[in-house]
């Protein structure tokens, strides 16, 4: 499983970074996702980079705001939160893309229990 982590409370306009790891497995083999989910909804697409970090896309809330990017030299993939709203509070989660469109979470294995942020107004 991929664990992510760095969440918590902040005021809107605040940054946060989340990291996702995946201890003893090498994710230098995947492409990572991030999604996000608030209760009742499905999991959202966040952000999603290549294997080898060459190619990123975004959801279009996120856009100009986040930035994903990964360092397989230490198995590790960080989604940068910049200028958070309050509409950005969810569990954020990372897993690996298997195959197919990034954007939809059926493509990916390894979800962990993903990380809460709050965005306070």
């Amino acid at each position: 499983q991929l664990q992510a982590s760095g969440g918590g409370l902040v005021q809107a306009g605040d940054s946060l970074s989340l990291s996702c790891a995946a201890p003893g497995h090498p994710i230098s083999g995947y492409a990572v996702g991030w999604f996000r989910q608030t209760p009742g909804k499905k999991r959202e697409f966040v952000a999603a980079i290549r294997r080898d970090g060459g190619s990123t896309n975004y959801a279009d809330s996120v856009k100009g705001r986040f930035t994903i990017s990964r360092d397989n030299s230490i198995n590790t993939v960080r989604l940068q939160m910049n200028s958070l709203k309050p509409e950005d509070t969810a569990i954020y989660y990372c897993a690996a893309n298997r195959y197919g469109p990034y954007y939809s979470e059926d493509n990916y294995i390894g979800w962990g229990q993903g990380t809460q942020v709050t965005v306070s107004s």
